[in-house]
């Protein structure tokens, strides 16, 4: 089989990525009635994290492991990258020892010069430029609360230039729904973040406007890893983009809201919104276990999905 890598969501074809999201669906019933399914005996993924995670390791490493595999850990001080080695030479030697790799990073571009270099399939757990196995697990929750995402109107309020953004654009025009990006300018999506989303994609610099009859909210921190030194300037340019209780009141009945976590209640949302009864953030937490466990039996070449490629 081809080997296939998951930088982004574009590294899938949409019939593939449709399909993948209903696989993980059925894994998290199977999961749920207690059934062992563990098709990746004797497999070995690499986790290398050069930024900190929570549900990154958890899902990926309790996902391997419900599969039969193992998962191994590894941080900038556990590796030679964290002393100079190549990403090329580092790919070269770890992807000739394990089955898989998996990466949270800060650059797009070393990522894909360790995929270039790999022998075995590579998955972006995050970088700068785009946060896919989250989109994942967000587009997997939302499926299961509607069957399916091609119509819906989704509302991204914040930092529009920011990875979560950027795979957001992406997912809309792969699955056919509307997108408004709401952001202050400063923190407007780039022209070739907005080319991703092509059609597809609005950005508006007023939050109510962006939210108004949309079907899902969805928002990040105002402040990722390695903008900490911004922390303050973001906060009083991002300040009348909080989602609260005012601001879903614009958007349709019913409308769900989407955190991909951690949270920081009282800045990019009210703790009204995230915990009350419209939230679905943990459902998606929850749901990052199943779409990888989907996403590593498809790149491993197991299963239904895996056995219908080059069929698309």
């Amino acid at each position: 089989m081809k080997l296939r890598h998951f930088l982004s969501l574009a590294d899938l074809s949409p019939s593939e990525l449709k399909a993948l999201l209903q696989r993980a669906i059925v894994l998290k019933q199977l999961q749920r009635q207690g059934e062992k399914y563990m098709p990746c005996t004797g497999k070995t993924m690499a986790m290398i994290f050069e930024k900190s995670s929570t549900r990154t390791r958890v899902s990926f490493e309790t996902g391997m492991a419900q599969l039969g595999g193992h998962a191994l850990f590894l941080s900038p001080r556990d590796t030679q990258l964290g002393r100079g080695e190549s990403i090329e030479d580092t790919a070269r030697v770890i992807s000739r020892m394990v089955d898989m790799v998996m990466i949270r990073t800060f650059s797009h571009d070393n990522l894909r010069h360790f995929a270039a270099a790999s022998q075995v399939p590579v998955i972006n757990g995050l970088s700068d430029d785009h946060h896919p196995c989250q989109l994942l697990a967000d587009l997997m929750t939302a499926m299961e609360h509607w069957g399916g995402l091609e119509g819906h109107k989704i509302a991204y309020v914040g930092d529009g230039a920011n990875n979560m953004a950027h795979s957001w654009m992406e997912a809309a025009r792969i699955f056919n729904f509307s997108l408004r990006i709401g952001s202050p300018v400063p923190y407007s999506p780039s022209a070739e973040m907005l080319a991703t989303g092509g059609e597809y994609v609005t950005v508006l610099h007023d939050p109510f406007a962006a939210v108004e009859d949309a079907d899902l909210i969805v928002t990040d921190v105002w402040t990722s890893m390695g903008q900490e030194q911004e922390a303050e300037q973001r906060r009083a340019i991002l300040q009348d983009f909080q989602v609260n209780h005012t601001l879903m009141a614009v958007a349709a009945p019913g409308a769900l809201f989407m955190h991909c976590l951690p949270a920081h209640r009282g800045e990019e949302v009210s703790a009204d919104v995230i915990d009350g009864p419209l939230s679905v953030v943990w459902e998606e937490a929850e749901n990052r276990l199943h779409a990888q466990k989907a996403l590593m039996e498809f790149l491993f070449g197991i299963g239904p999905v895996a056995a219908l490629q080059g069929a698309f």
